[in-house]
């Protein structure tokens, strides 16, 4: 036989060939799996398209700015779409525990530069009571004539307390918060934060020129320097901007009263000739609707207004506002002493109750006796620290008395 004829297998022969068929068998199964995974990762559970979990939910939630622009968003969604009853109980809930928070906090600061946010949670709270205000309305009109829990029961429990039964209670109790919030305590706070933010701009050279001076003379360093200008600016940028913030919840108390005037109107007009109810029964429904949803959403402006004005007048106050009430006021014992006088002389005017003058007039009194021998102890001990010193002197001096003069 011819070798040409003879098939030649060059590197290894028909080892070989099976190797290239076994390699070519591999490379067709590796490219129909990578098919089945490319068709697979089309699919719904695609890391790419699937929800997020609840521990990826709870991370965004983590970062604050996310938050705080989420909460941004749904007071504007709450000023535009209808919200369910169940829904409104909770924000106008998360409302009152808002308000109360800003109070405590106001009250538990050592210096007004420490609530620095105020400003920015005042105008959050405010959008977030008028978007309320709102979507209780569209409830009370729309839903009012189906009962007096339409609007939730959070409304219909303020309405129904304050009330007690006749809204015409109601309607003088909601005019004196309104006029207790706007006329007392907002436009008092607001002129106290006028007349701090025009006293601290005029006071800002002199004060700049004194940290420069003890700058110069060495009594501070740079980084010293650095952190009072700091806090100057701060201060000075605070108090402006409570100045603006004032506005704020003046505006929230005419709103207030104004679109309670609109409910109780356009309450009665709809109940009488859209839904066929009586006078009387529909100014009764409307009514009780309308002062609970202004009690509910006035209170916490009451309370938010306290805390402006508590803030702004702790301005030369340092500590908290317990210990400096606590402090300042029973640091005079007399004081407290002619006020317990006073007190026990009107327990014995004939037609005014004994008990409760009697009471704190002791109380009184007892407290002018413990202030005024805390005070006496305290001056005692004060000059004994201060002898202390002379005696311990004296006695080294007489013992390194030479003996020749003893």
């Amino acid at each position: 036989m011819d070798a040409s004829a003879v098939p030649h297998f060059r590197n290894g022969g028909p080892s070989a060939v099976a190797q290239t068929s076994g390699g070519r068998g591999r490379q067709a199964r590796g490219e129909a799996a990578a098919m089945v995974d490319v068709t697979a990762g089309s699919g719904t559970d695609a890391p790419g398209s699937r929800f997020p979990g609840l521990g990826e939910i709870g991370n965004i939630l983590k970062r604050g700015d996310l938050t705080l622009a989420f909460g941004i968003l749904t007071i504007l969604v709450v000023l535009i779409l209808p919200l369910p009853a169940l829904v409104l109980d909770l924000f106008l809930a998360i409302s009152i525990t808002l308000s109360i928070l800003i109070l405590m906090t106001s009250l538990f600061i050592q210096a007004p530069l420490e609530f620095s946010s105020f400003p920015t949670i005042l105008l959050i709270s405010t959008m977030l009571r008028l978007s309320l205000n709102l979507a209780s309305t569209r409830l009370i009109l729309s839903r009012g004539h189906e009962g007096t829990d339409a609007a939730g029961h959070v409304i219909q429990a303020f309405g129904n307390f304050v009330m007690g039964g006749n809204f015409v209670i109601g309607i003088i109790v909601f005019a004196i918060l309104v006029i207790v919030n706007f006329v007392v305590i907002t436009k008092g706070s607001g002129r106290i934060a006028e007349v701090a933010a025009r006293f601290h701009l005029d006071a800002m050279p002199g004060k700049q020129m004194a940290i420069d001076a003890d700058l110069g003379a060495g009594l501070i360093d740079e980084k010293a320097a650095k952190e009072r200008r700091k806090a100057l600016e701060d201060e000075s940028g605070f108090f402006g901007a409570m100045d603006g913030a004032s506005k704020f919840v003046r505006g929230d108390a005419v709103a207030g009263l104004l679109v309670v005037f609109i409910n109780i109107i356009g309450g009665i007009i709809i109940g009488v000739a859209q839904q066929g109810l009586g006078f009387s029964e529909a100014a009764q429904t409307y009514t009780l609707l309308t002062v609970g949803d202004g009690l509910v959403t006035q209170i916490p402006a009451l309370i938010v207004s306290t805390a402006a004005g508590l803030l702004v007048s702790k301005a030369g106050v340092s500590g908290a506002a317990d210990k400096a009430l606590m402090k300042q006021l029973s640091g005079y014992p007399q004081a407290l002493g002619m006020s317990a006088g006073v007190m026990l002389v009107l327990a014995t005017l004939p037609g005014i109750p004994m008990l409760p003058f009697l009471a704190l007039g002791s109380g009184a009194a007892a407290l002018a006796f413990y202030a005024r021998k805390t005070k006496r102890d305290a001056r005692i001990a004060a000059a004994t620290a201060a002898a202390a010193p002379a005696d311990a002197a004296a006695k080294a001096a007489a013992a390194e008395e030479p003996i020749a003069t003893a």
